[in-house]
């Protein structure tokens, strides 16, 4: 094996219940002076983010508010946070919500100064090196989820609302500035969100565990990451309130996103797609392929899931841990198929054509084929 990585964990991370607040200092600390809060609809009017407006307005930095974000966000919405972030000329943006406020609002941050197209700068080889990196704007990303962890990373999926094609758009400058990290905003979190956002952290590290290439300190975080996972999403989906439960899982999604440096893999291959033709929620969508992709790889990872499964305080090795993950999925009120949360069979040639493009594929420990790609989503369905 060939020793070498381009590795980094530089982001400045403000943790603790109550630490909202901050927000003013977090902007100061970015330069941001006019800020924009992009968050989706469905947070626009909720009291956490008008209690967050409020903050901003006492401390003079108005309460600017783009919320025209779809569950799955799409080159529509970005022309349109693009719009507004222009018109009401903004010097950054407050990205506020789960994955899909997190990666529209750092999007917005990140078109608001370019010439070329979104699709210029996919995360395929250097095309991030296109971008006119000094045309960036600063963010400060706030989280009101526990699962993508895309606050802090250097990436954003964008649903191509023509192909209905979901692309990774990359650039080292679209990780945040300064993130707030506050449990008590995810208190109001629904069962099913806060289950299907807490397995997105758990996909993160079993895929980033799994994938073959070589980070040793991914693979420690993504390790315990899930052991955090095991302990405390069952606690916060048993009790929105528990705060130091809500608090753990919100480390934990930070510790996927940075694990999946590493890589991912099939999960997120099959789950990409499908998020782009039938609009599932994607950390649901990742729990429910997880089995059958974990079965697919067996052989390939079952000797580090031996070990891991005797970390995590699990009997059985990789065995063990299969089965504690249907379990886990049981427990959390997560369908068994694909085909209750919408996919048709039909689909199945285009789904497989997409997974196979999508770049997730590289970091499978098994090499994914025409073959078991369709052979996984007819067995999920």
């Amino acid at each position: 094996m060939t020793l070498t990585g381009n590795w980094s964990y530089p982001t400045a991370i403000r943790f603790g219940a109550g630490r909202i607040g901050e927000l003013p200092e977090a902007c100061a600390q970015a330069g941001i002076r006019r800020p924009l809060l992009v968050t989706d609809r469905g947070l626009a009017t909720l009291p956490i983010t008008q209690a967050t407006l409020d903050i901003l307005e006492a401390a003079g930095l108005g309460r600017a508010l783009f919320a025209e974000v779809d569950p799955n966000p799409n080159d529509t919405n970005l022309a349109a946070g693009v719009e507004a972030y222009r018109d009401g000329n903004h010097d950054g943006v407050i990205a506020f919500g789960g994955g899909s406020g997190l990666d529209l609002g750092k999007m917005v941050a990140f078109m608001a100064g370019q010439t070329r197209p979104v699709w210029d700068f996919e995360d395929i080889d250097d095309w991030w090196t296109r971008a006119d990196a000094e045309a960036i704007a600063p963010i400060v990303a706030v989280p009101t989820t526990a699962g993508t962890g895309s606050e802090v990373g250097r990436a954003s999926v964008i649903t191509n609302s023509l192909t209905h094609e979901k692309k990774i758009i990359f650039h080292p400058r679209v990780l945040p500035s300064v993130v707030i990290c506050d449990p008590e905003l995810t208190v109001g979190m629904p069962k099913p969100i806060t289950a299907g956002t807490g397995l997105d952290a758990f996909a993160h590290c079993v895929e980033a565990f799994s994938s073959p290439h070589y980070h040793p300190m991914s693979q420690g975080i993504a390790l315990e990451g899930m052991r955090l996972v095991k302990e405390y999403l069952p606690r916060a989906y048993a009790d929105g309130g528990d705060i130091e439960a809500r608090g753990q899982m919100m480390s934990a999604a930070m510790m996927g996103s940075t694990a999946f440096q590493k890589g991912l893999g099939a999960i997120h291959a099959m789950s990409h797609p499908i998020g782009a033709l039938f609009n599932s929620h994607h950390g649901t969508t990742n729990a429910i392929c997880m089995p059958a992709v974990l079965d697919l790889n067996a052989e390939a990872i079952r000797e580090r899931f031996d070990m891991a499964a005797a970390y995590l305080g699990i009997e059985g090795g990789f065995d063990g841990f299969r089965t504690f993950v249907q379990t886990l999925n049981d427990r959390l009120g997560i369908p068994r198929t694909l085909s209750e949360i919408g996919v048709t069979e039909d689909r199945i040639d285009e789904l497989t054509r997409m997974a196979l493009q999508d770049p997730s594929c590289g970091g499978n420990p098994i090499v994914l084929t025409q073959d078991n790609l369709e052979a996984l989503f007819r067995r999920c369905l």
